[in-house]
């Protein structure tokens, strides 16, 4: 699968909002959406047309996809699954996407952004009910229990992301214990429980053409 490896920070300019791409940098004056906020390119400070709807569509896609770092087969595929799912389309598209693994090991504090927690996961340091896993897509359920490695806990990355996990906050349908390298699953997230302002009808317009 492709994988996005420029400056993250071009994406942020990109959606016009703080995706927060790149961990606690993101919270300093060093912020690169901070200190230009206006669209990447030549042409990123010249006034800004009106976008048409299906341009609206596209830009909130893109900016989800960015967000959880998913790419477009894999993306479209999520949207297929949510749509065969009971309820709403749009609501089960954003539960599929906070499931996955490496988002659940970023909501839960052990990293501080999407990318590291994809590496991290790749790289076999987590486990899912005891179980190893180094998928990044998968799936965590309700009440399943994530835990650091024994032997990854002295990781300088996952030591120093737990030291801040206050400053960014844990959501309610997760548990975490600190001091034990652990966190569980209380309950599956809900709608309400995604802060980041992701208008997923847009999403499911596009897709549903």
């Amino acid at each position: 699968m492709a994988r996005y490896i420029g400056p993250v920070c071009r994406l942020c300019r990109r959606e016009d909002m703080k995706l927060f791409l790149k961990g606690e940098r993101c919270y300093t004056d060093k912020c690169g959406y901070e200190r230009r906020s206006y669209p990447p390119g030549q042409h990123g400070q010249a006034r800004r047309r009106r976008r048409s709807d299906y341009g609206e569509q596209l830009r909130e896609k893109q900016k989800v996809k960015r967000i959880y770092g998913v790419a477009e087969k894999q993306f479209r595929g999520y949207y297929y699954k949510a749509s065969r799912m009971k309820g709403v389309t749009g609501d089960n598209l954003i539960q599929l996407l906070e499931r996955r693994l490496d988002n659940v090991v970023y909501r839960m504090g052990f990293v501080s952004d999407h990318a590291e927690a994809r590496q991290l996961v790749r790289h076999g340091h987590f486990t899912v009910n005891g179980r190893k896993v180094n998928i990044p897509s998968y799936l965590i359920r309700a009440n399943d229990v994530v835990e650091v490695r024994e032997k990854s806990r002295k990781i300088t990355r996952i030591i120093e992301a737990l030291g801040v996990v206050e400053r960014r906050g844990v959501p309610g349908w997760i548990s975490l214990e600190a001091d034990a390298f652990k966190a569980t699953v209380k309950a599956l997230p809900a709608r309400d429980d995604v802060t980041m302002p992701i208008r997923e009808h847009l999403i499911i317009e596009l897709y549903s053409k």
